[in-house]
């Protein structure tokens, strides 16, 4: 016969056992550590607070939306042509030199470190975290384009007006991005969109050479990748026209478009590894002709962008669209009917991060949560 201890100890590894099944079946994890809820994930759009009364122009940038999205409820991006964080839906503006002045933020990395620009003659880049009583300038930097990036390890990327790369970290510049050894003279670095984990740095160079022998022109862009640690630059496979590349995943996966300017010509494209092919194209969204990429999430390869008609021959609004990365391009569901949306980011959560405007016309930013679930393909 057991003693009282025994069943007692039995009892409790019972009661223990049953709890921690429980736990398990409520989605509770626990055994790395302290138990945590496992978030429930429901299909919606969620409209965030905004500082802007406008509504979507067709061909420019837009004056609000989401452009990142960080861990937990922390989001980022534009809101009434300002820069802006959220936490969950609440708008937080961020705190700027001249309250005139205008701006976006447009990365975020894991641990709430933002990159964003300033707007205007006497623009430049800036790093800020929620909380610090100002944004912190970065030298050297300069606006000529809303694009850089921030990887989780705290280096931001861009590129200035002369057409010099720039890598910065903890405020202060750490390196130069050249370009490839065998540029055509006048070469000089057009963007740059994206940097992973590793370091490895994307962006475009822009050419415009004539030979004085032959009279061959180049002209264009095309993409390149600047290897992490300093190695060679890397250029990439081109496209039809220009390349445009806008960011890349971690398992070296590059998303981007194809653009004929003077066609307004939109064709989503990717570059895997290693890159040394031509880029190849999910298509478009079936009712749009035109289309992007500008997003693709660190992980999970879902890419997201914008299905598009030409400025002067709108038969239908701007959709955001997504791509998970096989099969065809899908549509993401409007916030009101016939109007127009756009998508700018992506998470591995699932969550795309855009704008899209409302039943009043007005823009807004917002998140399409559980992406993949929400999205379509049009009739």
């Amino acid at each position: 016969m057991k003693s009282t201890r025994t069943r007692t100890r039995a009892r409790m590894r019972r009661a223990a056992a049953a709890a921690a099944a429980a736990l398990v079946l409520a989605g509770i994890v626990t055994a790395a550590g302290p138990a945590t809820a496992a978030t429930a994930c429901t299909p919606r759009i969620q409209v965030l607070g905004s500082l802007g009364t406008g509504g979507y122009e067709v061909g420019s940038r837009q004056h609000e939306g989401v452009l990142a999205l960080g861990t937990g409820d922390l989001t980022a991006g534009v809101s009434g042509g300002k820069p802006v964080y959220w936490t969950g839906t609440r708008l937080h503006k961020v705190p700027m030199p001249d309250a005139a002045l205008g701006g976006a933020v447009l990365a975020v990395n894991r641990t709430g470190l933002m990159a964003g620009t300033v707007h205007g003659p006497d623009g430049y880049l800036f790093t800020y975290r929620a909380g610090d009583a100002a944004i912190t300038r970065l030298p050297e930097s300069d606006w000529l384009s809303d694009d850089t990036d921030v990887n989780d390890a705290g280096y931001v990327v861009s590129r200035n007006r002369t057409g010099l790369g720039i890598v910065w970290k903890d405020g202060r510049k750490v390196r130069d991005l050249p370009l490839p050894s065998d540029a055509a003279p006048g070469t000089r670095v057009d963007l740059v969109t994206g940097i992973d984990s590793k370091g490895d740095v994307l962006g475009m160079a822009r050419e415009d050479y004539e030979d004085p022998e032959t009279g061959a022109r180049l002209e264009g862009t095309y993409p390149v990748l600047w290897p992490a640690g300093g190695g060679p630059a890397q250029a990439l496979a081109r496209t039809s026209n220009e390349s445009h590349v806008q960011d890349l995943d971690e398992s070296g996966r590059i998303v981007g478009y194809d653009w004929n300017g003077m066609g307004y010509r939109y064709l989503p494209a990717t570059w895997t590894p290693p890159h040394t092919g031509p880029a190849g194209s999910p298509g478009v969204l079936s009712t749009h002709p035109y289309g992007t990429l500008e997003a693709i999430s660190p992980t999970t390869g879902l890419s997201v962008g914008t299905a598009k008609f030409h400025p002067d021959e709108q038969t239908l609004p701007d959709q955001a669209q997504l791509w998970p990365g096989t099969g065809p391009v899908l549509a993401l569901p409007r916030l009101a009917p016939d109007r127009a949306s756009a998508a700018s980011s992506a998470a591995d959560d699932g969550r795309v991060g855009g704008a899209a405007v409302n039943a009043g016309g007005t823009l807004k930013p917002v998140i399409w949560t559980c992406a993949t679930k929400q999205a379509y393909l049009p009739k």
